[in-house]
């Protein structure tokens, strides 16, 4: 009953992250001196080495591109006014999955190469959204409890 009740938590934040996306049609480019200062403040102690850093105001949520590293990892925060963060992407490699999820890919997908790798936290909470593709066959794109449980799929 509780890994029933934890695939439910599990899937409900997914569906909510995907509200989150589409909570307003138009987003509003902000400057940084639009943000209120518990946004900023807690976007610049969670993430002190982000660079590119572009915000938007969709709804009432705070929502921050930028990218860290040598690498230039591509991530994507969303917050509240009161700076609670609610979701964080960050785009990740193949050879970072758990093994759970590179195995559930490999049995479920065969023969098709991962192509986009988002981790992604909602309250503590992680997911993988994967893009699949294979020359010829339907693109897929798919998400994964950290245990390599399926959430939700569908073709792009």
């Amino acid at each position: 009953m509780k890994h029933t009740r934890r695939s439910a938590r599990t899937l409900g934040l997914a569906i909510a992250g995907a509200a989150l996306i589409s909570t307003a049609a138009k987003a509003q480019d902000l400057q940084p001196s639009q943000v209120p200062a518990p946004v900023l403040s807690a976007f610049t102690m969670a993430f002190p080495n982000a660079m590119d850093v572009d915000w938007d105001l969709k709804g009432t949520q705070y929502k921050v591109e930028f990218e860290t590293g040598l690498l230039f990892t591509d991530h994507e925060a969303w917050y509240d006014g009161s700076g609670k963060l609610l979701r964080h992407e960050e785009e990740t490699s193949a050879s970072d999955l758990p093994a759970g999820v590179a195995s559930t890919i490999a049995t479920e997908f065969p023969g098709y190469r991962m192509d986009d790798v988002d981790r992604i936290t909602i309250d503590g909470t992680v997911s993988y959204v994967v893009e699949l593709k294979q020359k010829g066959q339907p693109k897929w794109k798919v998400a994964y409890d950290s245990s390599g449980k399926q959430l939700q799929r569908g073709q792009y």
